[in-house]
C-alpha cells in the first residue's frame, strides 16, 4: 500500500499552524486518494524469428518503466532456450525482447492499457518502427490482499526414459487453473540432466500467484524431458491443490502418479510414467507495512536542510531561502509535503532538524550537521510546525557558505539506526529527508555512507530544490542500476529516492509527497522481512489470516 493510500486511513485532523505552514499545506492541497492495488503481469510471445536460420532464438523479456523522461529497467524474465513462442514463468511498460545481446523488438504501453483490457496483444516493433510476424501478449491480474509465500521442493523417481543414448532430462511446470478454465504458468523448475529420479531445487512463490488465495483451486503439474531444439518430450502430468500440498506440514507423505493420458489409453498394463514427491512445503508469512506500524514500529523522521551560498542571500526575494509572509518557498513546500505524512507514524512527533553547509555561531566555522535549533544535545523540534519555526529563526543567525556535503548527516542518522538494528525488534525505522539546491561535492563519501546505511533500518529521501542540473544525483537513486561504494561494494538494498522539486511545480496536489514516499513502505517491509523480524505486536487476525484449515 502506498503512503497516500495509508494516509487516507486517518481522519481529517486539522492542526493549528503558523501562517506559512498553513499556506504551504493549502498550496499542496492534501487530499486522500483511493487505495492502491497490486497487479501481476504475465508475458508470452509468438512468432519470434532468429537471425540464424539454423536455430531457434533464446528470448527473454525486459520490463522498463519511464520516470522523468528516462527508461529504467525494472525486471526481466528468465531466458527460454530455443523457443519462438515462449511462455515466461517469471512474473513481474515499454517491453523489449532480448536474445543474448540482440534486440528482437519492442512494445510500449501503459499499465492502464494492460489492466483495462486484462490481456493486451501487440506487434513487436523492430528498429525503424516496422512490424513483422512477432507479437507479445501481456496479461494483468489483480492480486488479493494476501502477500504470503510458500516454499516448495519436489523430486521424482522412475520417470520414463525419452532419450535413446542417455536418460531423460526432466523439468517440472506448475500451472494454476483459472476460473474460466485457462491455465497460468506459476513456476518452471530447472532441468536436471540425464536423471530419471531428479531432485529439483526448492523455490518460493506467492500464494496469490499459486492459487489466487483459494486453497481448493486446481493446480496442474506437468513433467517434460528437455530437448535442445525446444521440442520437449511430454512425460506425464498430475493435478493437486494447495490444500493437499500443505498437508505435508502435518507429516503426511505427499506423492502423485505421473500419468501420460495417451499411454493410459493405448497400453493395457500401463500404470504410470513415474512418481513425483513433495519433499517440502513451508508457508512464509510476509508482513505488510501496516503490520509493522500497528505492531508499534515508529517512523523516526529527520530533516537536513542545505544552507550553502548557492541558495542566494535569504534577504533577497530571488533566494531559495527567502521567507515570504504568505507564500512558502520550495524548501518549506517539500518539508511540509513529506513531513506531514511521516509525522502520523511517530507517536511523540519530535523531529531532529539539521543544517549543512553554513557558518554557524558563535565562532562561525562551517558545519555539515548542526542542529537547526542550535541545541546540539536536543536537536528535536515539536512537530513539523516546530521544524518550520526553527528553520525561520535559524536563517538570520547563520551565514550561507559551502561546500554541499551530505555524507556527515547520513552518517549521523545511520549511527542512530545502527543502535536500533542491534535490538533485533521492529521498533524504529529512520527516514532522512535531505533538501538541497545543488549537486553534492562529496559524492565518494556519500556513496560509502549510503552503502553502509543500506544494511540498517533507514531510508534516504533527497529533494532537489531550485533549477540546478541534478543529472549527477540520479546515481544515488538505484533505479537505473546498483549503487556501489568507491571500493566496489554494492548496496544491500535500494534505500535512496531522489526527486527534483521542479518536476512537481505544476503537478497535481500532493504529487511530490506521493513520489518521494512511494517506495518507503516496501523499504520498511523489505528490511524487516530480510532480517526475519516480525512485528512486535500484531492482532490475532493478522497472525492467523493465512489459510485457516
Amino acid at each position: 500500500m502506498g503512503p497516500e493510500a495509508v494516509r487516507s486511513l486517518r481522519g481529517d485532523c486539522v492542526f493549528s499552524m503558523s501562517n506559512i505552514y498553513e499556506s504551504a499545506e493549502a498550496t499542496l492541497g492534501f487530499i486522500s486518494s483511493p487505495c492502491l492495488t497490486k497487479v501481476e503481469l504475465r508475458v508470452a510471445c509468438r512468432g519470434i524469428s532468429d537471425r540464424d536460420a539454423l536455430s531457434k532464438p533464446d528470448p527473454c523479456v525486459v520490463l522498463k518503466m519511464q520516470s522523468h523522461g528516462q527508461w529504467f529497467e525494472v525486471d526481466r524474465t528468465e531466458v527460454i532456450r530455443s523457443s519462438s513462442g515462449p511462455v515466461f514463468s517469471k512474473i513481474s511498460l515499454w517491453i523489449i525482447i532480448l536474445k543474448k545481446s540482440s534486440v528482437f523488438g519492442s512494445m510500449e504501453c501503459t499499465l492502464g492499457q494492460i489492466v483495462s483490457q486484462r490481456k493486451l496483444t501487440k506487434a513487436l516493433l523492430k528498429q525503424g518502427n516496422t512490424t513483422g510476424k512477432s507479437s507479445i501478449t501481456v496479461t494483468a491480474e489483480e492480486l488479493s490482499g494476501n502477500d504470503d509465500y510458500v516454499e516448495l521442493s519436489f523430486s521424482a523417481r522412475k520417470l520414463d526414459d525419452k532419450d535413446f543414448f542417455s536418460k531423460s532430462d526432466p523439468f517440472l511446470e506448475i500451472f494454476r487453473i483459472n476460473d474460466d478454465g485457462t491455465e497460468s504458468l506459476v513456476h518452471r523448475t530447472e532441468t536436471v540432466m540425464n536423471n530419471l529420479s531428479p531432485v529439483w531445487k526448492s523455490f518460493k512463490v506467492s500464494l496469490n500467484t499459486l492459487c489466487s488465495g483459494d486453497q481448493e483451486r486446481a493446480l496442474k503439474c506437468t513433467v517434460w524431458d528437455w530437448d535442445s531444439n525446444g521440442k520437449h518430450d511430454f512425460i506425464g502430468e498430475f493435478q493437486t491443490t494447495f490444500k493437499e500440498l500443505r498437508a505435508e506440514q502435518e507429516g503426511k507423505q505427499i506423492q502423485w502418479e505421473c500419468i501420460n493420458p495417451k499411454y493410459q489409453v493405448k497400453k493395457k498394463n500401463y500404470r504410470n510414467s513415474g512418481m513425483v514427491m513433495l519433499n517440502h512445503c513451508k508457508i512464509i508469512k510476509m508482513y505488510s507495512f501496516l503490520d509493522y506500524i500497528m505492531g508499534g514500529c515508529q517512523i523516526q523522521f529527520t530533516v537536513a536542510i542545505d544552507f550553502t551560498a548557492s541558495n542566494g542571500d535569504p534577504r533577497n526575494s530571488c533566494s531559495l531561502h527567502y521567507i515570504h509572509p504568505y507564500q512558502p518557498n520550495e524548501y518549506l513546500k517539500a518539508l511540509v509535503a513529506v513531513g506531514e505524512i511521516c509525522q502520523d507514524y511517530d507517536s511523540d512527533k519530535m523531529f531532529p532538524a539539521f543544517g549543512f553547509g553554513a557558518l554557524i555561531p558563535p565562532d562561525f566555522k562551517v558545519s555539515h550537521d548542526f542542529a537547526v535549533n542550535f541545541d546540539e544535545d536536543n536537536p528535536e523540534c515539536a512537530g513539523i510546525q516546530g521544524v518550520v519555526e526553527a528553520y525561520q529563526n535559524c536563517l538570520p543567525k547563520i551565514q550561507l557558505y559551502g561546500p554541499t556535503n551530505i555524507a556527515p548527516i547520513i552518517q549521523k542518522v545511520a549511527s542512530s539506526a545502527s543502535e536500533e538494528m542491534h535490538t533485533k525488534e521492529a521498533m524504529e525505522y529512520f527516514i532522512l529527508l535531505i533538501l538541497t539546491d545543488g549537486v553534492i561535492t562529496d559524492m565518494a563519501d556519500t556513496r560509502e555512507a549510503i552503502v553502509h546505511a543500506s544494511h540498517l533500518p533507514m531510508s534516504v529521501i533527497i529533494v532537489g530544490v531550485g533549477n540546478a542540473d541534478f543529472t549527477d544525483m540520479q546515481i544515488l537513486d538505484g533505479d537505473d542500476g546498483i549503487l556501489r561504494s568507491p571500493k566496489g561494494e554494492p548496496v544491500l538494498r535500494d534505500i535512496v529516492q531522489f526527486v527534483p522539486f521542479k518536476d512537481f511545480k505544476h503537478a497535481s496536489p500532493a504529487a511530490l509527497a506521493k513520489s518521494v514516499l512511494a517506495e518507503v513502505p516496501n523499504q520498511v517491509v523489505d528490511y524487516y522481512n530480510a532480517k526475519g523480524i516480525k512485528p512486535k505486536c500484531v492482532s490475532d487476525y493478522e497472525t492467523t489470516r493465512t489459510f485457516s484449515p
